[in-house]
């Protein structure tokens, strides 16, 4: 008995020895991006013929002649940060199948979504568009961003630019890990592409990497459409027009900012009853657009609180909410990748002077490759196929 006590003290004391030791030394380094990849999960296989369906019930008919190839789908989890603390964010990777050489990478970043089956990952519901830039033959990566997906429990960080650079920059580190370890190769090129809210998220994300080169990402080029980059100009235009057609885009902006940043002011400090009585089961993750704005009103002098809207034209009024406005703005930096904004000159949601003013500050900070777009008569809506076919074959001239 002595004996086996004996023989079981030395068994634990050799394992505290051997686990207690410090081995860093000769420990190999992680591969990068592994602290930020969690999972993939492969979805479906889809032939491109059923992209090409896709496409056409989506309103992308014309894109179909560049559909060749098929694509695997996986459900995509990663590390990010949301307020400095990690969460597992999600998102969608598309890889192109049977692919005759490398192929470049694309981040590609969705518009305003507030149905939790809106969000990528949930492909196919959440069929967003870009993921035909898979199936032309690009790996495509989605982020829902923070707020859709795994991390819908949170409040989404509508135009908050720390976050919805984070969102991207995490998910390419994290997939570009994932694809090595897979040993699926691609070539040097990365490209980024957005529309709308998208389109902020997409030059939030540049700037990020163009600013820190502790990313180790190196941008190709970059194609902006429709985003609302100046967020102050576009609250001071909501001050004077009579009708704004996207009601549900105010509460959310204003939400987004009100959580951020822990504000916890009441709806009623910003909307009129019955609106801001509605507006908490609206922003639900059960509604989507149409049925948001069919229980707000077009007419901003009505929806908001009249202190409040009167704020809005007076550049002493709201000073906490407007210096968030700044701090988000993406006007006071200067692209380096080749950049190509867009915009249709009849956007009635987002307003066609926010890209502007924005492309103008750029020029007047020395950037030189930046280009502006106006597509004549264009909506919200209209604007995104005439931008995507010119990006399209623009993209395909520098990934080389």
């Amino acid at each position: 008995m002595k004996k086996n006590l004996l023989n079981f003290c030395w068994v634990v004391l050799a394992l505290f020895v051997f686990t207690s030791c410090d081995f860093s030394d000769d420990e190999e380094p992680q591969p990068a991006g592994s602290e930020y990849f969690v999972s993939a999960t492969s979805v479906a296989k889809v032939p491109r013929s059923a992209l090409q369906v896709y496409a056409t019930a989506a309103g992308f008919a014309r894109f179909v002649s560049y559909i060749d190839y098929d694509i695997e789908v996986y459900r995509f989890v990663y590390n990010t940060t949301y307020k400095g603390s990690t969460v597992q964010a999600s998102g969608l990777l598309c890889i192109p199948q049977n692919m005759p050489s490398p192929p470049a990478l694309v981040s590609a970043q969705h518009g305003t979504i507030f149905h939790d089956s809106e969000a990528p990952s949930n492909f196919p519901q959440g069929f967003s568009g870009f993921e035909i830039l898979g199936a032309v033959g690009y790996v495509t990566v989605i982020p829902d961003f923070i707020g859709y997906g795994t991390t819908k429990d949170i409040v989404h960080p509508y135009y908050d630019e720390e976050h919805s650079a984070s969102a991207v920059v995490d998910m390419l580190k994290a997939a570009k890990y994932y694809l090595e370890r897979e040993q699926v190769e691609t070539n040097d090129n990365l490209f980024l592409i957005g529309y709308s809210e998208g389109g902020y998220v997409t030059l939030a994300a540049q700037k990020e990497i163009e600013a820190d080169p502790s990313h180790d990402l190196d941008i190709t080029a970059v194609a902006a459409g429709a985003g609302g980059y100046d967020i102050g100009g576009m609250l001071s235009t909501l001050a004077t027009v009579p009708t704004y057609v996207e009601p549900s885009f105010l509460p959310l902006i204003l939400n987004s900012y009100n959580v951020t940043y822990g504000w916890n002011r009441p709806w009623t400090d910003f909307f009129q009853q019955p609106y801001a009585g509605r507006i908490p089961g609206l922003l639900d993750g059960t509604k989507r657009r149409e049925e948001i704005n069919s229980q707000l009103t077009t007419a901003p002098a009505a929806l908001f609180n009249p202190t409040f809207y009167a704020n809005l034209s007076i550049p002493s009024g709201e000073p906490v909410l407007r210096q968030a406005i700044a701090n988000n703005s993406l006007l006071d930096w200067k692209p380096a990748s080749p950049t190509r904004l867009y915009h249709g000159t009849e956007d009635e949601a987002v307003f066609y002077q926010t890209s502007v003013t924005t492309y103008n500050q750029f020029r007047a900070a020395g950037a030189t490759n930046v280009t502006l777009t106006p597509i004549p008569g264009g909506t919200h809506r209209t604007s995104i196929e005439p931008m995507m076919l010119d990006v399209l074959p623009w993209f395909e001239s520098l990934n080389d």
